[in-house]
């Protein structure tokens, strides 16, 4: 059976841990990055946010590290607000 979820985490919880892992100059192991984040969290909640990210592709969780790969570089920005809109 399939272990219930009782809340899902809130934005900014979401948002820091996700700034913790951009901000990181090396890729953390889950441990590291549970105890680098300027708060406390629920290990339950931490793992749920772990989950969203990796299914919307801003990171890649090989089981031991965490690779942030959303691309979010200034210039993509900029080449993708300045390119031809097709539809």
């Amino acid at each position: 059976m399939a272990q219930k979820i009782l809340h899902e985490p809130q934005l900014d919880t979401i948002l820091m841990v996700e700034n913790t892992i951009r901000q990181a100059k090396t890729y953390p192991t889950k441990k590291a990055l549970l105890e680098s984040l300027p708060r406390q969290i629920q290990y339950q909640t931490f793992n749920r946010i772990l989950e969203y990210l990796e299914s919307s592709n801003k990171i890649a969780f090989d089981g031991r590290r965490i690779i942030w790969v959303f691309a979010d570089k200034p210039k993509l920005k900029s080449l993708l607000q300045e390119s031809v809109k097709l539809r």
